[in-house]
């Protein structure tokens, strides 16, 4: 057996230090990663709170002038809040969703089991159109809900949307969400929502 000279040892060592390297970022983009929990809303209505967690959250990218929205994660989490008749909902928000072009999308549940849909959007919390609190900076932080003070009117779902723009193959432009958050009530059980 022969003795390794110093050139053998020396690649060896370097090729040792490579995949070390390597090791230590793979670690460190997972460490990153896993230190970054996905944001939270919290909804309160009618002496309850529940905190809401992403039903769905991408972490868009931009590449080639486009928004990758392939870095996505979809726990299809549901939060369950009882909002009654004439009660509002309350939504507070982190400040990474206050500051972020969110839009609400709710459905209502009316008689004989149709449904109405209702919206807003950050744009309107802007231009006065929304009943929010507002940080001294001007950021809001909890969106209010007003939900109608008739007994057949009932708020069956409300979600939460931080969009990002979109064009499909016609050429058409408009949104699609790269985080939600959702709420049901009672009045969602076998209510038909599309």
């Amino acid at each position: 057996m022969s003795k390794p000279n110093a050139r053998t040892i020396v690649a060896l060592l370097a090729a040792l230090l490579v995949v070390a390297v390597a090791y230590v970022a793979v670690i460190a983009v997972v460490a990153h990663r896993a230190s970054k929990p996905e944001p939270e809303i919290t909804a309160y209505a009618h002496g309850k709170a529940v905190t809401v967690s992403p039903f769905m959250f991408c972490d868009p990218k931009v590449a080639n002038s486009q928004i990758d929205l392939n870095d996505c994660s979809t726990s299809e989490s549901i939060s369950n809040l009882d909002v009654p008749s004439g009660t509002p909902l309350q939504i507070s928000l982190p400040k990474e969703i206050a500051n972020a072009p969110w839009r609400m999308k709710l459905w209502y549940r009316i008689p004989g089991d149709n449904v109405a849909v209702g919206a807003f959007s950050y744009d309107d919390y802007k231009k006065g159109l929304v009943n929010t609190e507002v940080k001294s900076d001007g950021t809001p932080y909890a969106i209010t809900v007003p939900t109608p003070n008739d007994p057949q009117i009932k708020l069956a779902v409300a979600e939460l949307y931080l969009p990002v723009p979109a064009m499909d193959a016609a050429g058409n432009v408009g949104w699609v969400p790269s985080a939600i958050w959702s709420i049901h009530t009672p009045a969602y059980q076998g209510l038909e929502i599309q």
